[in-house]
């Protein structure tokens, strides 16, 4: 087996770092939570009973698309097979799993988080909430890989969330999108029924963010309809 610090380096260093960032923002707790990162076919991912938000390099395990280890001292997370399963389903570039407050407490009650606010198009839409499974089973993978179809986020009853991009970074800006959500969610709740965009608006708001190329610098001078 290679040595902690001889495979994937920079990846490894990258999921270490987004731990630091992702525990920085509340979304990481203790030892709660796992992230990985694909490069080929080998991923880099969080030890498991590793602190996240003080997370090393050399607390991150490179395995194969089997599993098996190929780098480091210390055994992946437990959740190791959702992350494998996401990969391979969805074609991958990072996986983010938290314990994040306001994710788990919705997924406490809700079945799915509808619509609320446009930006939630950007997870695919409504996000459903994956039936409860003891963490580390094959119940608990099959259950959020159905949740994930159509989506790159979903919720785990009674246990958090997951979120998943083609890079590490959008996997971590899709985490963190949907912790948002799921405050301002919980923050309407306490007024009033929230109100959700229906079919309609959420196709308008596509055409739109399309036409208008949202999300992304444009010089002055384009397109005065953007």
């Amino acid at each position: 087996m290679a040595d902690a610090n001889e495979l994937l380096p920079e990846p490894r260093r990258a999921v270490a770092e987004a731990c630091h960032r992702l525990a920085g923002e509340g979304l990481l707790i203790g030892t709660a939570g796992n992230v990985s990162v694909r490069d080929g076919d080998r991923i880099a991912v969080t030890a498991t009973g590793a602190v996240l938000g003080q997370c090393t390099p050399e607390q991150v395990t490179v395995v194969g698309p089997d599993g098996g280890t190929l780098a480091g001292n210390l055994e992946p997370t437990s959740e190791l097979e959702l992350h494998l399963g996401i990969y391979q389903r969805y074609d991958a570039g990072a996986v983010v799993h938290t314990h994040s407050p306001q994710a788990t407490a919705l997924s406490l009650v809700l079945d799915e988080l509808p619509c609320v606010h446009y930006q939630q198009l950007l997870l695919g839409g409504s996000v459903r909430v994956a039936p409860f499974a003891v963490f580390g089973t094959p119940e608990l993978a099959q259950h959020v890989l159905t949740a994930l179809d159509g989506r790159s986020a979903a919720l785990m009853a009674h246990h958090g969330a997951v979120a998943f991009g083609p890079t590490l970074a959008k996997a971590v800006e899709n985490a963190l999108l949907l912790e948002w959500l799921c405050g301002l969610y919980l923050r309407a709740a306490h007024i009033g029924e929230p109100r959700v965009l229906d079919n309609d608006q959420q196709i308008s708001v596509i055409t739109s963010a399309m036409r208008r190329g949202y999300g992304t610098t444009h010089p002055t001078g384009e397109d005065s309809t953007r």
